[in-house]
């Protein structure tokens, strides 16, 4: 539990060790928010950004960084969570990928909400973008709206008064204003891991729509990519 001077002053942000993410957690620091960091380790195929997330909390001076064990390949139905389906590379498309995990922002969500009340934070930070990402549906406005009330209706704290409030400063952002946001806030995007397939070498692939966002936001925002690409995204 945090002492109360701190409690005020904390923030529970989601940290996955991606672009967003990093991003998000800044933006709070900024903000003048002591950082709590969550990063939940779902057993997901590119476990390498587990590596990034601790790197993002480290430099960004978190108070403490909980890494989570949940392992959702007990549950499969993704690209992610399930070695038999193979993440697409074919460029995006409209509809809903094999890279959704099922349910992953409500469950993160839920537990960023379980750690906000029993250590006395009432702020949690994710970085969901409702226009530049691959269709998922916790992603949105609407989603994200509704769990505010969910969490203030589920807990304690919430049916007490002392509201939950859920930040999402990213979600009207696209990747290019992230990319550039990252660069005003000075902080490294190097840091950051996106790709959904990893590559011998510590590469990203350049293939997946995750590195395809990624690349593709650098470049419309004029900026340097720092990333390093088995294969340049097209």
């Amino acid at each position: 539990m945090l002492n109360t001077k701190e409690e005020k002053a904390a923030a529970v942000v989601l940290v996955s060790g991606g672009l967003d993410s990093m991003v998000v957690a800044a933006l709070a620091v900024e903000s003048g928010r002591r950082l709590v960091a969550l990063t939940v380790d779902y057993n997901q195929r590119h476990r390498i950004e587990l590596d990034a997330a601790a790197r993002i909390a480290q430099h960004l001076g978190a108070i403490r960084h909980i890494v989570l064990p949940l392992d959702l390949t007990r549950f499969g139905g993704s690209s992610l969570t399930d070695n038999a389906i193979a993440v697409p590379k074919d460029g995006l498309k409209p509809g809903i990928p094999s890279t959704y995990v099922p349910a992953r922002n409500t469950i993160f969500l839920s537990l960023a909400l379980g750690l906000a009340e029993a250590t006395g934070a009432r702020d949690i930070h994710i970085g969901v973008n409702a226009l530049d990402y691959s269709g998922y549906p916790d992603c949105r406005p609407d989603f994200v709206a509704a769990f505010e009330t969910v969490a203030n209706l589920a807990t304690r704290a919430g049916v007490e008064g002392d509201r939950f409030r859920i930040h999402t400063p990213l979600l009207h952002m696209t990747k290019a204003d992230i990319a550039t946001e990252a660069a005003r806030l000075g902080i490294d995007a190097g840091m950051s891991w996106s790709c959904y397939d990893p590559q011998p070498g510590d590469l990203h692939c350049g293939r997946c729509d995750s590195c395809r966002l990624r690349a593709k936001g650098f470049t419309e925002a004029g900026l340097i990519d720092p990333t390093r690409y088995a294969v340049r995204p097209a």
